[in-house]
């Protein structure tokens, strides 16, 4: 047990969390809070989960329970029926604050003088998490030197972020890092933040490694207040580089939208970078970030964000500049990604968009950054991308799903487009799909589903079929965002799909090709292979079996790779010399197959 739990802790029956998480801080001699909070008064109490209680039926029992006390005018009385009834509700914490975070209060200034005195005297957790819960709606800047207290305690720091989060984003940010860091660059950004000390905090934002920066990098730039300290040092080359790497960050979310769109200041923020871009030495590493940011102004969540007319361009036209510099030769893959979308961001549209014509339509397919071993479908309407404002749970889906197989064309007959997928499955947080119709001349985008309950529902656009139809076919024929195992994965699904007969005498089908996420420069080819008897597992599943035949670039033409890989299809069965990756163990056995690592089956 550490020195700071052996310390006599005050009752918590007598004594408000608020005031003994006052007193714990006041007693540390160095006055950092502990990296999971103070533990509570009476250490972390038993919660009862009720387990077999659904979602609305909880949000019912809450909403009974709960909001009839929030209109009583006298908030002592309404905080002590809040402590009886969160107590016989039988809810976790987190659940509970959840539930109360989405109640609307017929009396909106009752309400918010019960949740001070539940935050302020409160003597429970499960209590006082209502009353933060409700100050994430009714919450004002007096509230926060008291949220951000509570914030000191084990298990309380979230909710307390959550209620600073409309009215102290600095403080919201703290207390989120406080509990997610784990590298010493963070910790000392973390310190520095509690100390005031404006060059401490830039010289910890200077020490922070790249591969820490991506989750985290929007409460890191709260955090270190990014934006103060750039339009206090409008000419430090070294932290405009940071604030670029912390903004592309913003932008890589593969979970949501981007939280670029959360940044309140990110606009200010990008002018001020960008404006020292030419300035920037002409490292290969300058230049991957210069163009990262380029994509992400051009076709990212980053061109949603609000600015005046102009602004957006301006900022493009400034990066293009400075990417016109020769700098260091770069290492041959970053190279390679460098000369595949230099252009990209900067090209014209393909159709000029018209204030009282037809939608400009774009398709553009991107690698965001060299060291990302994904390709994002991103549309274009007027300009602007179309599948961040709509969709927040994860990316587009890949070319070779929407622009090969003569996925976008539109024809007379409606047809369903997945345009893009949760990073998790569709089956938990949903997919985006739109409806491909021709209508005469025109091409129709409608009948939209899997839209984000929070977003602004979309219209039906109308393009002009004739352009749209010319934008789908460059994009069909461009290759440019292909490195060369990517092409040699698309070469060989589009001659397996020419050829069906070349797997099918092998009993074999096309399970997924393409580049190893992990090993972005090898093709893996996986095919799957059905027991012939049609058997089923114990679920009703067909019993089957999965190859993964793996090609690492060697360097020779894919063209070259991917006919050799065809012909040897054509003569031999794939299943004597592609390694038999996961599938049915009790199949396996029956055929005679081994694993690929010596290892039991995953199935």
């Amino acid at each position: 047990m550490s020195a700071r739990d052996e310390r006599p802790p005050l009752t918590s029956r007598t004594t408000s969390l608020h005031d003994y998480a006052l007193f714990r801080h006041g007693i540390e001699p160095d006055a950092q809070v502990p990296t999971d909070g103070y533990p509570l008064p009476d250490g972390q109490p038993p919660e009862q989960f009720r387990n077999r209680l659904r979602w609305q039926a909880a949000h019912r029992e809450v909403t009974a329970a709960i909001e009839p006390l929030l209109a009583d005018p006298d908030p002592v009385r309404a905080a002590e029926d809040v402590h009886r009834q969160v107590a016989a509700l039988g809810l976790s914490h987190r659940s509970l604050r959840a539930h109360v975070a989405r109640l609307v209060p017929a009396d909106e200034a009752a309400a918010r003088r019960t949740a001070r005195h539940l935050v302020r005297t409160g003597t429970s957790v499960a209590a006082v998490g209502v009353g933060m819960a409700l100050l994430i709606r009714l919450g004002e800047p007096e509230d926060v030197p008291c949220l951000k207290a509570l914030g000191m305690l084990r298990g309380l720091a979230t909710a307390a972020a959550a209620a600073l989060d409309p009215l102290d984003r600095q403080a919201a940010a703290v207390l989120e890092l406080r509990g997610r860091i784990s590298q010493d660059p963070e910790r000392h950004l973390l310190a520095a933040t509690t100390t005031g000390d404006h060059e401490a905090v830039r010289t910890a934002l200077l020490a922070l490694p790249d591969t820490v920066t991506s989750e985290r990098s929007r409460r890191i730039a709260e955090a270190a207040d990014l934006h103060g300290l750039l339009q206090a040092r409008p000419g430090d080359l070294e932290l405009s580089a940071v604030a670029l790497r912390l903004l592309h960050g913003m932008c890589q979310q593969p979970d949501s939208r981007g939280e670029i769109l959360e940044y309140g200041p990110a606009a200010s923020v990008y002018a001020l970078a960008v404006a020292q871009a030419d300035r920037l030495p002409p490292t290969p590493d300058h230049r991957a970030l210069l163009l990262s940011t380029a994509l992400d102004l051009h076709s990212g969540p980053a061109a949603l964000l609000d600015r005046g007319p102009g602004e957006r361009q301006a900022l493009l036209d400034a990066l293009e500049r400075a990417l016109v510099v020769k700098g260091e030769d770069a290492p041959p893959i970053l190279a390679d990604w460098i000369r595949r979308h230099a252009r990209l961001p900067f090209a014209p549209d393909p159709v000029p968009a018209s204030a009282d014509g037809p939608p400009a339509f774009q398709v553009a397919c991107v690698q965001t950054a060299a060291d990302f071993p994904g390709v994002e479908t991103r549309f274009l309407v007027d300009g602007l991308p179309l599948l961040p404002a709509l969709f927040r749970s994860g990316r587009g889906n890949a070319p070779e799903y929407l622009v090969d197989h003569l996925g976008l064309r539109a024809e007379p007959q409606p047809r369903e487009v997945q345009l893009a997928r949760a990073y998790c499955t569709e089956g938990c947080c949903g997919a985006l799909y739109v409806t491909i119709r021709r209508d005469g001349d025109e091409v129709v985008w409608g009948g939209w589903r899997g839209v984000d309950a929070q977003a602004r529902p979309p219209r039906e656009y109308r393009f002009d079929a004739a352009a749209y139809d010319a934008e789908v076919e460059r994009a069909e024929g461009d290759h440019s965002w292909c490195w060369p195992a990517r092409r040699t994965a698309r070469l060989i699904s589009s001659g397996l799909r020419d050829r069906p007969e070349l797997l099918g005498r092998w009993g074999l089908m096309p399970s997924e090709i393409s580049t190893d996420p992990r090993e972005p420069h090898t093709t893996v080819i996986r095919l799957v292979f059905l027991a012939p008897d049609g058997a089923e597992d114990g679920h009703g599943r067909p019993l089957r079996l999965y190859f993964d035949w793996r090609l690492p670039d060697d360097g020779s033409p894919p063209e070259e790779r991917a006919a050799g890989a065809l012909d040897r299809i054509e003569q031999f069965d794939p299943k004597d010399f592609a390694p038999l990756a996961r599938g049915s163990s009790e199949l396996a056995a029956a055929l005679g197959y081994t694993w690929a690592d010596g290892s039991g089956p995953d199935t």
